[in-house]
């Protein structure tokens, strides 16, 4: 089964979010780009209302965009954002002449980071071979520009799939995220990632309006089902509602 995550920007959505079968919360600000972080005490009244309701239900939250060469930065926003009480941190890394000193550097902090390899324009083999290597918990694929394209508009499946493959062997769980929708369900289903991540596909109109806790329930639905049992008619949500809320790891 894949995993739901559910990006989110305050405690009313996070709590929209959980109530709605999201599986993974994740503190972040659309507003700011594709991983743009929310306040240290944003993120830590969140993470701890969340705890005092759903204690098992794992929490991720962004740093920020940051350029790779920006470690000292990076760094730093990492610590915060761990010490503010989410269990995974996660960091976009674009490819570039930095982005391997950056995540070497990232996997000797003293926190769970999740590197998010922004794959706009295709990606580096060898830099996401060199990544799944270093021993993190988890690693993801996503896109930095939100104009409409999605993952699968910068990488063919069949790397993709190569890539979940290769860091699955070295013990981590996998997932993706970049504007994926009803389209995009197909190849989600046949990718099989731990946890497929969302908040444009979860919001009424556009990634920087509310999040739905239906379109949640729905893509839940979606994920957590058998693929003989899907009914998919275009782009149009699937009929359904909660899946399972119980832990799950990144």
């Amino acid at each position: 089964m894949t995993a739901l995550l559910a990006s989110v920007r305050s405690d009313d959505e996070a709590f929209d979010a959980a109530r709605a079968g999201a599986e993974l919360i994740d503190l972040k600000e659309p507003n700011d780009g594709a991983l743009g972080g929310l306040s240290i005490d944003a993120i830590t009244n969140i993470a701890r209302q969340l705890r005092a309701r759903y204690p098992v239900k794992p929490i991720s939250a962004a740093i920020g965009d940051l350029p790779p060469e920006a470690f000292d930065e990076i760094a730093a926003r990492v610590i915060d954002v761990s010490d503010a009480g989410v269990d995974y941190v996660k960091v976009g890394i674009a490819r570039g002449p930095a982005a391997r000193r950056c995540v070497e550097q990232l996997a000797n902090l003293p926190a769970t980071v999740v590197p998010v390899l922004l794959c706009d324009g295709g990606m580096d083999d060898e830099l996401v071979s060199h990544t799944a290597a270093l021993g993190f918990a988890g690693l993801m694929f996503d896109t930095a520009i939100k104009d409409g394209g999605t993952l699968f508009d910068h990488v063919e499946l069949d790397a993709l799939a190569r890539w979940l493959r290769l860091a699955r062997q070295r013990g981590a769980m996998v997932g993706i995220a970049g504007a994926l929708g009803w389209a995009q369900l197909p190849q989600i289903r046949a990718l099989a990632p731990d946890v497929a991540g969302f908040r444009t596909a979860l919001c009424a109109d556009g990634r920087r309006s509310r999040l739905d806790p239906e379109r949640v329930a729905q893509w839940a639905s979606a994920l957590h089902r058998p693929a003989g049992e899907l009914r998919v008619d275009g782009a149009a949500p699937l009929a359904g509602t909660t899946g399972t809320t119980g832990a799950t790891r990144l």
